[in-house]
């Protein structure tokens, strides 16, 4: 039954309307109403951060072990060689012995021929290609596995970051800095390894953290952690058949391409990696402190000059023993177990290193 007006319409229980008093705000209610901030809008163009899905350092890192088996392939131990190690198992892609390479590989023969750094071919032969070439070859399973291992860890971090564009000419222009000074002082030896390039990015993961010092909590512990693990893996390079004049060059080159490549505005700033869901970025302009200038400067300038100069002394035969005496320790440190010749390293141990 519905209620009926004064003039006899019956109204239905649809048609009520209930009319409820506001009720009266207190003087602080009020004020914060007033204060308050008004909500954000989304730019009308704005989408939501998507985080960078690694792709470019999987693909290198196929590409170094496509390449190992392929090079395994042309060594043909077994048609090329009298001794030959595993060669019931592995047909075709048996290794060299032990003896003559203990890391698993190929020859240096085949390393040679496949584009390994030879300063004689870049130098008299003018195959300045190999600079780059070398970076992508390995001297067997162990030193692949470790190299690739390293990357694995190191690279995929840094393009999440930094994505593709910034790291992939990072570790490839750092891989060849480590080249070029390797190819100035080691002189009677070929060299072949991504230990340049993986230096590269140790580096440039040095820089990143100085020139965006004021975003990083726990810098300390941070900065600590980071000099000790660079400093372990430079004291590998004193062991003997190690290039660490490679792994000096590409980490000095790399840690000026960090200066460079991975700045992050200091003023507003928001990882975006770590952002609560639906977070956008109310102003894109960058804001850069001045010193994040100045080292983005001098190290365009320290880079070119470097790559000029060390180019041009290259190709005139320059060779840095000859004016460095002692700069040969730097590759490798005779012990009791060990004695570094001009030519190779002799070990004393279990094995003899050709």
């Amino acid at each position: 039954m519905g209620r009926k007006t004064p003039s006899g319409n019956s109204l239905s229980e649809s048609d009520l309307e209930i009319k409820v008093q506001p009720r009266n705000s207190g003087p602080e209610e009020r004020d914060q109403r007033l204060h308050s901030r008004p909500p954000q809008i989304p730019p009308p163009n704005y989408q939501p951060y998507k985080k960078c899905l690694p792709w470019l350092v999987p693909i290198i890192i196929i590409v170094n072990i496509v390449l190992f088996i392929f090079v395994m392939y042309v060594n043909d131990c077994p048609r090329n060689s009298n001794n030959c190690f595993g060669i019931d198992f592995f047909g075709r892609y048996a290794f060299q012995d032990v003896h003559e390479n203990p890391l698993l590989g190929p020859s240096t023969t085949t390393l040679q021929k496949l584009g390994a750094l030879d300063v004689n071919k870049v130098v008299e032969g003018k195959q300045i290609w190999r600079l780059f070439s070398c970076m992508w070859l390995h001297a067997g399973v162990f030193h692949v596995a470790a190299n690739m291992l390293s990357l694995l860890f190191v690279g995929i971090r840094l393009e999440q970051e930094f994505g593709f564009l910034r790291i992939g000419p990072l570790y490839v222009l750092a891989g060849v800095g480590g080249s070029l000074l390797s190819a100035l002082f080691v002189r009677k030896k070929i060299s072949v390894g991504a230990s340049g390039a993986l230096f590269g990015l140790l580096g440039a993961m040095l820089s990143e953290l100085i020139t965006n010092w004021t975003l990083y909590e726990n810098k300390l512990a941070t900065l600590l952690t980071l000099l000790l693990i660079i400093a372990l893996n430079l004291a590998v390079g004193i062991l003997p058949h190690v290039d660490n004049f490679a792994h000096l060059g590409g980490f000095v080159t790399g840690f000026l391409l960090g200066c460079v490549l991975l700045l992050r505005p200091q003023f507003g700033w928001v990882n975006l990696n770590k952002a609560p869901p639906g977070y956008f970025v109310a102003s894109k302009k960058s804001k850069y402190k001045i010193y994040q200038y100045i080292l983005l400067m001098f190290s365009l300038a320290f880079l070119l000059t470097g790559f000029i100069l060390g180019l041009a002394l290259l190709t005139n035969g320059w060779d840095g023993n000859a004016h460095c005496s002692w700069c040969h320790y730097l590759s490798c440190v005779p012990t009791p177990l060990w004695s570094c010749t001009e030519a190779r390293c002799a070990v004393k141990s279990f094995f003899h290193f050709a």
